[in-house]
């Protein structure tokens, strides 16, 4: 059963600015070491790949339905690759405990995420599902 969806659209453009601003403050406090080293290896597309990683962590905080509010922070949010290669979210900190207080008992959480970008916007979609338990094994 879903139990959480979010969306952002991010401004490349203002992440680039905020890059050239603020530098390592702002990739510091909003993004994860894997988040850093992804971007850091895509020099002509950095702040769109920064960019889309904003996106996602803005499009889990609407999915559980707090924002940036009640111990859910940025940082707590990653961008990570499956084995696929398709992306998803690793959690921690005050993300992991608001989602692991939405999952009813006898289920876990799978996390969807889609990322796009076509200047000067990137976007992130989020779908939250909580699967029985049971379903998993077999």
């Amino acid at each position: 059963m879903i139990i959480g969806i979010g969306s952002d659209l991010c401004n490349i453009d203002r992440i680039r600015n905020s890059l050239e601003r603020f530098g390592e403050r702002f990739v510091n406090r909003v993004f994860t070491e894997t988040e850093q080293r992804k971007a850091e290896t895509r020099p002509f597309t950095r702040a769109g790949t920064y960019a889309k990683r904003f996106a996602a962590k803005e499009a889990f905080s609407k999915a559980v339905g707090t924002g940036f509010k009640r111990g859910v922070f940025m940082r707590d949010i990653g961008v990570v690759n499956q084995a696929s290669g398709a992306p998803t979210l690793e959690l921690t900190g005050g993300a992991k405990a608001r989602l692991d207080a939405m999952i009813p008992e006898g289920h876990f959480a799978e996390i969807h995420l889609t990322m796009t970008d076509d200047h000067p916007f990137a976007q992130a979609f989020v779908i939250i599902a909580a699967i029985p338990i049971s379903r998993s094994e077999g």
